[in-house]
């Protein structure tokens, strides 16, 4: 497997981590699947979404996979009034990823990044390599650094 950006960030900034990859069904990029695929709970394997509040342009929020991002509290920690999803399209351009192998490592610019509390509860999380069939596990206290993230509630 060649390295991802994410990957060789984490490389130079010696973070531990391991890749899991997997068959990718593009008739089924869910969050689930993917976590059945690697054989994990999928509650700590977390989706990266890309959003844009009314005051604060764009936010990336990670969230377990299981789950449905909160608007309000998605806005309410990022200090705007409102929050939405962008749209698919603006993907690529603005982060460098496409649907199902989006990253919060290594996006084309750092933007403010909340990962949901719950994150905290596991020792390692699995979040997507850049790329659709690898999945990095790593600390999510490392992945926060990485990011210079926070946690918060989002679900």
């Amino acid at each position: 497997m060649s390295k991802t950006n994410a990957i060789r960030i984490l490389d130079s900034n010696n973070i531990k981590y391991e890749t899991i990859s997997y068959e990718v069904d593009e008739n089924d990029l869910s969050g689930e699947t993917v976590a059945n695929k690697v054989g994990v709970d999928p509650d700590m394997v977390f989706k990266t979404l890309v959003c844009v509040g009314d005051k604060t342009s764009n936010i990336v929020f990670c969230i377990p996979v299981t789950t449905e991002l909160n608007l309000k509290k998605a806005a309410q920690v990022s200090n705007n009034k409102k929050v939405e999803m962008i749209p698919l399209k603006d993907l690529l351009p603005l982060t460098g990823y496409i649907r199902g192998g989006c990253s919060p490592v290594g996006m084309k610019k750092q933007f403010p990044t909340y990962v949901d509390e719950t994150a905290q509860l596991y020792e390692n999380i699995f979040i997507s390599a850049g790329i659709r069939g690898t999945q990095m596990k790593l600390k999510p206290n490392d992945l926060l650094k990485l990011v210079n993230g926070n946690y918060a509630e989002l679900i």
